[in-house]
């Protein structure tokens, strides 16, 4: 009886899915360590465009510069890009470990397709991290920079109140390491999950969860939850960087709705022969 439990599927599976979990946490592991021995230079990569759109305004902020507020915050800060950076890192090979999993319990025929799903995911991801990075950042921190141009102080002088106000209030920025890169990390991180929507799309629409049909009929309100999808991920109020990400969503969804046509026709002519 213990031998015949012994071998028992789930047991087996438990064995399996065991060993994945400890290979895991060990490439997890030894990602934050090597990210954290970087970390430095990756916060200098995450601020470049920050940078680059500080200087477009340098005659009248002055040199860029990021302030920190407590003494231990750098640190922290660092240990937090290594993190994140590793998640990023070790996620491919955890979702090749997942669909090896799964699918040696539930469709043995299915492993194969491990290691482009695993790769396609970790494309995606990039290519919608790196539009932002290109893109949305510079273009969004140049937009709110611009704000210090139209100060307090050029505002009440064209409404001639210079004088009455006893003088000029300028707005500065002083913004402060931590802030910055939790924000910079969640803009890369929203904008590398919304360019997962084609993956997401082909795994339902490849085990018949959806059509494109279904997807061409939902497209009304695909627009308006990708504004809403785009307000739940952004940061505050942020209109700029919402319209930045349902606009790549949008043109995601309706590339979706071809692979989901592609992988329709497929099946349909394979149940007709």
């Amino acid at each position: 009886m213990g031998t015949l439990l012994d071998d028992s599927p789930l047991l087996r599976f438990i064995r399996f899915a065991r060993v994945k979990l400890r290979r895991v946490v060990l490439i997890f592991a030894v990602c934050w360590i090597v990210a954290f021995l970087f970390a430095q230079d990756l916060a200098v990569l995450l601020a470049r465009p920050l940078i680059d759109a500080w200087r477009q305004h340098q005659g009248l902020l002055g040199a860029p510069a990021l302030h920190f507020s407590a003494l231990i915050e750098p640190f922290w800060t660092s240990m937090t890009v290594a993190l994140w950076a590793a998640i990023v890192i070790s996620a491919p090979t955890a979702l090749y470990q997942v669909w090896r999993g799964v699918t040696r319990a539930r469709a043995p025929h299915r492993q194969a397709m491990a290691l482009p799903f695993a790769a396609a995911t970790a494309i995606c991801f990039a290519g919608g991290a790196l539009f932002c990075f290109v893109v949305v950042m510079p273009v969004a921190f140049n937009f709110f920079l611009g704000y210090a141009d139209d100060n307090l102080a050029s505002m009440s002088s064209a409404l001639g109140l210079h004088y009455k106000l006893g003088g000029a209030v300028a707005l500065k920025p002083a913004l402060f390491i931590d802030p910055y890169l939790t924000l910079t990390i969640r803009l890369l991180v929203a904008f590398g999950l919304v360019f997962e929507l084609p993956i997401a799309i082909f795994f339902l629409a490849s085990i018949g969860l959806v059509t494109h049909r279904g997807l061409w009929k939902f497209n009304r309100w695909a627009t308006v939850l990708a504004f809403v999808v785009a307000a739940f991920l952004t940061p505050g109020p942020d209109v700029l960087s919402q319209l930045l990400m349902a606009l790549p969503l949008l043109v995601l969804y309706n590339l979706s709705i071809i692979i989901a046509w592609f992988l329709t026709r497929r099946r349909e002519r394979a149940m007709a022969g």
